[in-house]
């Protein structure tokens, strides 16, 4: 399913060419495939007993290949990095870092087949990595800083949506993690479908509402 949904969202964002760009090429469903594979074999236990998973991958692929994907290599890094964090989060794995996906050419690859290697690269520091997903599929990367959400002009997150107080909520560094704070909103913060008071921590998954606008945190 999670292929499948990778395909799908893929060929969505480059509307309707990936039939045209991968013919004769690796084919997208192998990237995802690699991926999984290697996040599997290489999976580990982190010091805290969680089990941990490469988040750095990079890919391999002919020159033939790599022209052929030139025009979409943005999208299709950023879709591999949204497919590692779907399969971490089936498959209950942490990160170590931020998920970054690489694509870049070997000369010493044949047309038509791909090699990764996953790599595990910690943060800058201990925090754990984090961000918020906007409706638009836009994701908004969470660190050292506070982000505030509202229709204020001068919020990071700014909504049109008329059920959102001028400084809605703020979302900001707790622990080793993130936590969502509601700033006396008319309507409420929402987590997972419990209105908050004050301060929630924010676990990997989070549906947040704030108003009728719904975001995901993922900590990854």
């Amino acid at each position: 399913m999670g292929i499948r949904g990778f395909e799908s969202r893929l060929e969505k964002a480059v509307e309707g060419t990936v039939s045209r760009i991968f013919r004769g090429a690796v084919k997208p469903v192998e990237f995802a495939r690699k991926l999984q594979r290697e996040m599997d074999s290489h999976r580990s236990v982190g010091v805290d007993g969680n089990t941990i998973a490469p988040n750095h991958y990079a890919f391999w692929v002919s020159e033939a290949d790599y022209s052929q994907l030139a025009d979409i290599l943005q999208t299709l890094s950023r879709e591999l990095a949204d497919t590692a964090r779907r399969h971490a989060r089936d498959e209950g794995y942490r990160f170590v870092g931020p998920v970054e996906v690489t694509v870049e050419a070997d000369a010493g690859v044949r047309q038509g087949v791909l090699s990764v290697e996953g790599r595990f690269i910690e943060s800058a520091d201990a925090r754990m990595p984090g961000s918020l997903m906007l409706p638009t599929g836009d994701r908004v990367p969470l660190g050292e800083y506070t982000v505030s959400i509202g229709r204020q002009h001068d919020c990071t997150v700014v909504l049109a949506d008329p059920n959102v107080s001028r400084r809605h909520a703020e979302v900001a560094p707790s622990g080793t993690g993130f936590a969502v704070t509601d700033l006396g909103s008319t309507n409420g913060t929402v987590v997972n479908g419990s209105r908050i008071t004050g301060t929630k921590q924010l676990t990997d998954g989070d549906e947040v509402r704030f108003g009728n606008t719904v975001m995901h945190f993922e900590a990854s």
